[in-house]
């Protein structure tokens, strides 16, 4: 084996040297300097931000060249590529389910498809409702954002996009006939459909921001719209300025929602944060114009969610109670100081609730682990017994139906959909078939590092068994922890496994700043606490090294989006400790939120710069300002796709260029573009398999066999 490990470092070392003769082009260098609190920040590459510079395009296509003339010379990647194809192929995929009257609706890619697609089942049988690929052309593809049924299931309200954008474009279907109705309504990335009760029409949220500018999501709107109606003429029911007694920030949204079997509509007001605000109206008054919006919670009382039943409003509140408690107030008169607990607090973190015919069920968290609960018309709360641990993604429930839908998930069990019945019997619904994957050679483990400040933080690690704990085992480690969501609970590892053939350890952190021990746990890691987050991440690398797992030339880390944080920051305080880093679509210049579409939103997470303490919370997570010339950094590939709504691809391509300048070691750094994908929502599986391939192919050799 060692000869052969030897054999494959030469080969690896040998394209790399090769593809390193063609430099990765030089960036047009043009600084800009800003001062903030008599503070000043220079910035050598903000011409990025313009993506109408002349410059702009040729470089990232040239990057984007430059780094598959190196991945497509690894003598893996060929092999990866055709096993992680073959898993994702095998693999049924499920992203959301709703149970709406007699009919269930399940959005799911069959094995094999390209991309999702939406189902529905009724009287025991399933067909096709809504199939984006039918749009795809040569250069292209449509893909479904979200949906929404009405509550008798007759109508669906979905939304389409192109080429990972989000930017969706709302359509209505009638569902027994699977007509689709005339309406379109633009600008619905985030629209969230309220159904009336007789399926007569909705409400949305609509934007009205330009895309691709940082106003694009200030100032949204809700409106109404009449199934059958002209969408132009839709009223709408709140905007900033429309209510002179409901009074919220441009980077604030608002929701109606209306609830079968209740004469109230609840008006949410949200930003980036888990807390939001609600208030109450009688919902003719709403559907009338003229709703006099009785306040029921602010930011500060710390409420999450709200459901209504009937003249009964429930609340989710942190408040003094971190991982959660229920409360229930008169719809009519909600007096929050008087409301009545119903769920104390304990050691699971309440995640959500929603009605079902026979109670309240309650979707819960033990550290990340997934619990459902539920609350019966006589106040016991009893706890159903799941059939394994894991991830408990959605349920879905239905006012009129006894029991609820679930999507559960492990490490090595594919995302499934079970029901829950009266009885809190689990059973698999059968949607989901099983995959031809044999996991039988693979294992999980769950283990504790001690952080700087005596917390204990969990990571999960999945690898083959027999391992041995050598220290030469290559290991990927990600990490996310951010606007308190539990990213890395479990969920079937299938394209990972590929990267586990090969000898590989996959870890997944969870680091503070996630939701895994409720608000505490998201405190400790956001805004000026946010160092916590990445030296979490260095505390579990540490504590694999320590105990034989890896070790720093074997080790790489990883992180998406938000998760850009913990990694870029990881990388260039600790470069010491690691071979090489992935950062997908990752956040690296939060300094100049300012200048994308996604960015006036996040303050709440992340701090403002025009504040001091947002300044300084804001610098003290910029990667891109951290990097250092001369640095010995190890070697890095960053991902963006040209269409991203959330993350801007300058992010990654000004990371991409100043470590390409400032780095000393010698290691290469690519930027891997996609100039038919945004974020990753949207991506289909043939683009998804061929990322997964380039990153393990790239970790792999730079972390194994040294």
């Amino acid at each position: 084996m060692s000869g052969l490990i030897r054999l494959f470092s030469g080969v690896v070392l040998a394209a790399l040297t090769a593809a390193a003769a063609a430099a990765p082009p030089v960036a047009r260098v043009e600084p800009v300097t800003d001062t903030h609190f008599g503070e000043k920040v220079v910035d050598r590459y903000r011409w990025m931000e313009n993506d109408k510079d002349p410059d702009w395009l040729p470089f990232l296509k040239n990057q984007n060249l430059h780094t598959r003339s190196v991945l497509d010379t690894l003598p893996l990647r060929g092999e990866l590529l055709a096993r992680i194809q073959q898993l994702s192929g095998d693999v049924t995929a499920v992203a959301d389910i709703q149970r709406a009257g007699a009919r269930s609706f399940y959005q799911q890619r069959p094995a094999g498809a390209n991309n999702h697609k939406l189902f529905v089942q009724e009287n025991g049988k399933s067909r096709m409702l809504v199939d984006p690929t039918t749009l795809d052309t040569a250069t292209s593809h449509y893909s479904l954002d979200w949906w929404v049924a009405s509550p008798d299931g007759s109508k669906l309200a979905y939304g389409l996009s192109k080429d990972g954008s989000e930017d969706s474009v709302l359509h209505i279907m009638d569902v027994a006939s699977s007509a689709i109705l005339p309406e379109r309504i633009a600008n619905t990335q985030a629209a969230y459909p309220s159904w009336l009760e007789d399926s007569s029409g909705f409400f949305y949220n609509q934007l009205t921001g330009k895309v691709n500018t940082p106003e694009r999501y200030l100032n949204s709107r809700v409106r109404f719209h009449r199934v059958g109606d002209d969408p132009a003429k839709d009223r709408i029911l709140m905007a900033r300025g429309l209510d002179r007694a409901v009074k919220y920030e441009s980077n604030q949204s608002p929701y109606v929602f209306a609830t079968p079997h209740s004469r109230h509509a609840v008006l949410m007001i949200t930003d980036v944060r888990q807390e939001k605000r609600f208030l109450v109206a009688p919902l003719q008054d709403v559907l009338k114009g003229r709703a006099r919006w009785t306040h029921v919670t602010d930011f500060a009382d710390q409420v999450t969610s709200a459901e209504v039943h009937g003249d009964e409003l429930y609340l989710l509140s942190t408040l003094k109670h971190p991982r959660g408690r229920i409360v229930k107030v008169a719809a009519q008169s909600p007096a929050l100081g008087s409301a009545r607990e119903v769920v104390a607090e304990s050691g699971l973190v309440i995640q959500g609730m929603l009605r079902a015919k026979d109670g309240l069920y309650l979707r819960a968290m033990d550290g990340g682990i997934g619990r459902v609960l539920r609350l019966d018309a006589n106040g016991k709360l009893a706890t159903i017994a799941l059939p394994f641990d894991g991830t408990v993604g959605t349920l879905a429930a239905d006012p009129n139906t006894p029991g609820v839908l679930m999507l559960l998930s492990g490490w090595l069990t594919p995302t499934g959909i079970w029901s829950i019945d009266a009885a809190g019997k689990v059973t698999d619904t059968g949607l989901t078939p099983k995959p031809p994957i044999d996991v039988s050679a693979y294992t999980t483990e769950r283990r504790f590092a001690t952080a700087k400040d005596g917390t204990k933080i969990p990571y999960s690690l999945v690898y083959r068994k027999g391992l041995k704990k050598d220290g030469r085992n290559p290991a990927f480690i990600s990490a996310y922890g951010s606007y308190g969501a539990a990213a890395y609970t479990p969920s079937f590892v299938n394209r990972s496994l590929a990267l586990i053939d090969q000898g590989a350890i996959v870890g997944f952190a969870n680091v503070r700043g996630g939701g895994e021990y409720g608000r505490d746990w998201h405190r400790a890691g956001q805004l000026e606490n946010k160092p916590n987050t990445w030296r979490d991440l260095i505390a579990v690398v540490e504590d694999m090294h320590k105990e034989g797992y890896t070790a720093p030339a074997h080790t790489a880390i990883g992180g998406r989006s938000a998760g850009g944080i913990p990694t870029g920051m990881a990388l260039t305080e600790r470069p010491d400790l690691f071979a090489a880093v992935v950062s997908g679509v990752g956040w690296h210049n939060p300094l100049r939120y300012v200048a994308e579409q996604n960015g006036y939103g996040e303050e709440g997470e992340w701090g403002a710069i025009r504040d001091k303490a947002g300044y300084k919370a804001l610098k003290s997570i910029d990667s891109y300002q951290a990097v250092k010339d001369g640095g010995k950094y190890p070697a890095v590939l960053l991902t963006t796709g040209v269409t991203d709504p959330r993350v801007a691809p300058f992010h990654p391509a000004k990371m991409a260029a100043r470590l390409q300048a400032a780095s000393a070691s010698g290691k290469p750094v690519l930027l891997r573009v996609d100039f038919d994908a945004g974020h990753g929502m949207g991506s289909t599986r043939a683009q998804q398999d061929a990322e997964a391939a380039d990153t393990y192919a790239f970790i792999l050799a730079q972390t194994r066999g040294k």
